[in-house]
This record gives structure tokens, sequence and C-alpha cells, in this order.
């Protein structure tokens, strides 16, 4: 297949991504419009016979200060045929084409999956003494084809990045952990649940916890528990006026791309979640709950009520998103794989970003900066 690369317009891109069974969230037009400090273009793959668009780039660009140079992230992208034989006729135009619009350095995270692990080998590598890490532990199912792309990429220049663990803020997760839907009944999904998320959804409901949908006029109460949330945590939270950006952006775009969840106690909102769509796949986007009536188990009730409505949406994938990499219980990203390992899903590793170093000199000074930060 002979192939040129050019801009395409939002609706072009939009529609090519809806012609896919799923893609990421961050590669949607309108994730742009989220990512509001960043300048964005859209590019597509064209076969030259057809005519046809055959893939499809979202770039972010980022200005370093003082330098009229640019960061090109691509975010979990771009979504072109990653296993083709000639994965330069892809990559090298699109190189060459971010280097003219001034771009020093390139990111992007192939949606390529290396490994999955099935939850009770995750159990098991959590029993065993000697597993400290989930790479240590012989994963279910390895994709020998990404191995291959990996290899691909590094006789082309292209550097892999730090592993970030959980991968929280703008870098994207390496691990996440998704409950595959597809083929399943409803009640084979449950009886995947350990006994005690099927305990806790059991006493949620006994409680009379009640998950309901919520709309935009919502997002104060849901930013009021990811504030605790964050405080608890301790992590940085988004201003509120970052969920409303998310909210109007991608409901313009698909008025069922962002959904929000309240688990409600005794008239009270003690927990909240978002979830993203695009196409089959569905993401459990972001989490927060109060720091009392915890014995009620809102958060699992939240998450079965979700997980529910994305298979009634026919979604084959519902995905928890990032996890860390750790199996050690002193770890304190250790909870969020022990919560999400009780769905009874899998833990799968994406190739991680990779790096593209147009200006070797401002690349290093790049770097230099974001591990001081």
């Amino acid at each position: 297949m002979s192939l040129t690369l050019r801009t395409i317009s939002r609706e072009q891109h939009l529609a090519y991504i809806q012609s896919l069974p799923s893609a990421s969230h961050c590669q949607v037009p309108a994730w742009a419009d989220v990512k509001s400090e960043w300048r964005s273009e859209n590019l597509g793959w064209i076969d030259e016979k057809t005519g046809r668009i055959v893939g499809a780039g979202m770039v972010l660009y980022r200005q370093i200060p003082k330098v009229k140079r640019y960061l090109a992230y691509l975010p979990e992208g771009p979504v072109i045929n990653w296993y083709a034989p000639n994965l330069d006729d892809w990559l090298k135009p699109m190189l060459a084409h971010l280097k003219q619009q001034g771009a020093f350095t390139v990111k992007m995270g192939p949606p390529v999956i290396i490994r999955r692990w099935e939850g009770s080998t995750i159990k098991a590598g959590i029993a065993d003494p000697d597993v400290k890490r989930l790479r240590d532990v012989e994963a279910d199912f390895i994709e020998p084809r990404a191995f291959e792309v990996a290899d691909k990429l590094r006789r082309m220049g292209w550097q892999q990045g730090e592993d970030g663990g959980a991968g929280f803020g703008d870098v994207q997760p390496r691990y996440v952990f998704q409950v595959p839907l597809e083929n399943r009944s409803l009640d084979d999904i449950l009886k995947g649940f350990n006994q005690l998320w099927r305990r806790n959804i059991k006493k949620a409901e006994k409680a009379g916890v009640q998950v309901v949908q919520g709309g935009y006029d919502d997002l104060p109460v849901w930013q009021q528990l990811y504030e605790v949330t964050a405080e608890r945590d301790h992590f940085r939270p988004r201003p509120l006026s970052y969920f409303q950006r998310m909210w109007t952006k991608l409901n313009a775009e698909d008025p069922n791309r962002m959904r929000l969840y309240l688990a409600v106690h005794e008239g009270e909102p003690v927990a909240a979640a978002t979830m993203l769509t695009v196409g089959r796949h569905v993401w459990y986007s972001y989490g927060a709950s109060a720091n009392h009536k915890r014995e009620v188990r809102p958060s699992n009730a939240m998450q079965w009520r979700m997980l529910r409505d994305a298979y009634a949406m026919g979604a084959s994938v519902y995905d928890l998103r990032g996890i860390s990499d750790s199996l050690d219980e002193n770890d304190h990203l250790f909870g969020l794989i022990q919560f999400k390992v009780g769905t009874g899903g899998q833990a799968a590793e994406y190739l991680g970003e990779w790096d593209f170093p147009l200006n070797k000199l401002l690349h290093k000074a790049l770097d230099i900066y974001m591990s001081r930060r």
C-alpha cells in the first residue's frame, strides 16, 4: 500500500475513529479541546490507490519556554496498523511533518498490548513473597508481534520512555486493568468477581446505596468528593473547570462520550466516578469517595452499575485504567491493583511511550527539566 500523510479535518478524523471498533479516548478530536493548553492537529494516512483514510493521529503541541519549538505528543496513538510490515512508511512521513511544524521531539504511545495476566495469576504473584513486580510473574498471554514492533521502533531511532508505573498525569499508563465483556453473560462476569467484591456489592444494596447518573450540574458535587480523595491519597487534584470542559467538549462530539455516576446513601453522595466511551471500549476514568460511610461500600456498588451499563451499551471491554506494576503490599500504589483484581479481569501491559528526539540538545534539556519538576 502506498501511503500519503496529510492534515485532515476534525470531521474526517472523527468519521475514521467511528469506523473502528475502538480507539483511545485520547485520540478523538475533542480530546484536543480538553487539553486546551496545547495546540493540536489532526493527521491522516491516505491509501493513494483508493483515496481512503487508513490511519489517523491527534497530535498535541506544547511550546517550550522562551523558544519557538514544540514537544509533539500523540497520547495512545497514532491509530495506524502497528503490525504493518512497512512500519517505516507510516512513521517516517509523520516525523518529517512534525519536524516541519517546529517539533524538537516527538512522544507517542503505541496502542499495542504486549502481555496479559489473568486475575488468578496476579493473586498467586501477590501471595509469593519473592515476587515484587507484575513483570516477575509469567504472563498468561504474550503478543509476539508486539516485540517485533518494539524492535522496529528501536531500529528507527525511537527510544523507550521511562516506565511511569501507574502513569498518572499527562503520561498515559503502561499497565492497565480490564474486564473483558464480549461473549460473556452478566452472571458469568459477576461470578468472576472475588468473594469480597460480591459481598460488598450485596452489602451496599442492603444498606440502600443507590447509584445514579449525574449531569453537568452535578460536577461540583463530584469535585468536592474528588478533592477529599486527593487530600487522602496525596495527589494534586485537577480544578472543577477541567471536568466541566471535559464534559462540554467530549459530549458535544458524542452525547455518550462522558458520563458521571454518583453513589448516594441516605440522600448524601458518598462516591462518584466519570466514565468515557469510544466505540466498544468503555473506561472508568476518574474516581472519588468520601472519608466516611466507607462501610456501606459505595465504590463497589458504583463500579458494578458502571460495568452493567457498559455491558448494556454493547461494550467489549470495561477498562479500569491505570495500575502500578508493584505487587509489594508495602507499596503505596498496591491498593489500586488489589481493588481492581477483585473484578476478575486481566492486567494488560502496553508497549509504553516512545520518544524520537528531532533535536537531541533540546530533547536532553526537556529531560532535565522534567526530572526536576
